[in-house]
């Protein structure tokens, strides 16, 4: 058996391991954590106010969760005003860490959670679950209680693709190209049954550290820098049932996969295991049927990285004066050079 399979066999758990409220928010104030749950949103109107509706009662019933955010990247529908509505608080991304700019995503979102969100421990959830269920938070953060050695804890799930029939599907990215390249070159993260799943808990000492992808590369990008520096006994993962989303077209998960294999070619580069790209970002060429023709669309894809939150210069200011009150600390940072971010805010 190797470590992989080791790990799977050991740090995989089931949502009900940790379905007793109660234990868990014991465990919590025992260990005198804050739990933080943030969600990114664009555009994701139809979905968030039943989202919400739906977890509020972690933190206004049972004090499980302490504080529930939307942090948005400027929807032009009405998620934004929803999410207020429900009793979120919500943030425009763009107004968080403003001296280091605004980028657009998923992955910036997050990162910029970091900062101004005061938990010790991230819960990420994604708007769009149809199915959202109190579970994915107390399945999440149960091994992090439970087992103080544990930082990192994965979603996973079955992914229907026709709700109605049952089928299972979904998770196309994972499997013609995360699945195949961690194969290739990061085998001991073949244990991850949903690599690229959005829901994740994690410990703040580790998102801190390590740099964001701003887009739809955060995910992987997450799973390689940790193991990278900690190993595969920070992570574990956990079996939430079944999770019923908006599926993608293929268009938007060839952009996708573009914005990931940025990112993980960069690590293997940075590994000695590719040569640098002649090209910064990558121009992908997609092609639609009109009439007797094709026509052929081509999009640009940057995806940028942020710098390890510890860097910017705000943040550590901030972080300080928080301590000195005694405060529990927040974070999170913006710029694909660490260096140029913290001279950026100093």
């Amino acid at each position: 058996m190797d470590r992989a399979d080791r790990w799977l066999s050991t740090r995989t758990f089931h949502h009900r391991k940790f379905a007793d409220t109660a234990a868990l928010i014991r465990l919590k104030q025992a260990q005198g954590l804050r739990l933080s749950l943030v969600i990114p949103t664009f555009n994701e109107a139809q979905t968030i106010g039943t989202v919400l509706e739906r977890l509020l009662p972690l933190r206004d019933t049972v004090p499980l969760v302490d504080e529930i955010a939307v942090v948005d990247s400027g929807s032009t529908d009405s998620t934004v005003e929803r999410a207020g509505n429900a009793g979120a608080a919500v943030y425009r991304a763009e107004d968080i860490l403003p001296g280091m700019g605004a980028a657009r995503g998923k992955g910036e979102n997050l990162w910029k959670a970091l900062d101004r969100l005061s938990g010790d421990i991230l819960v990420a959830l994604d708007a769009d679950i149809a199915n959202m269920h109190p579970r994915f938070v107390t399945g999440l953060v149960g091994p992090l209680l439970q087992h103080p050695e544990i930082g990192y804890v994965k979603a996973c799930y079955d992914r229907p693709a026709c709700p109605d029939s049952g089928a299972l599907g979904g998770g196309r990215v994972t499997e013609i190209l995360v699945r195949p390249l961690f194969s290739l070159h990061f085998p001991e993260l073949t244990g991850f049954i949903q690599p690229l799943a959005g829901e994740f808990a994690a410990r703040r000492s580790l998102l801190e550290t390590i740099p964001f992808p701003v887009g739809y590369g955060v995910e992987a990008a997450h799973l390689v820098d940790l193991h990278a520096r900690h190993g595969l006994s920070i992570f574990a993962q956990t079996d939430l049932g079944q999770r019923l989303h908006r599926n993608r077209g293929n268009e938007e998960l060839g952009r996708m996969a573009c914005a990931i294999l940025q990112v993980l070619e960069r690590r293997l580069h940075l590994r000695g295991r590719r040569s640098e790209s002649t090209e910064p970002g990558c121009l992908i060429r997609q092609f639609v049927r009109h009439e007797d023709s094709f026509a052929a669309t081509s999009f640009a894809i940057d995806e940028l990285e942020r710098p390890p939150m510890l860097t910017v210069a705000a943040y550590r200011h901030r972080r300080m004066g928080r301590d000195e009150r005694q405060d529990r600390p927040r974070t999170l940072a913006t710029h694909p050079t660490e260096t140029a971010a913290a001279t950026a805010e100093e």
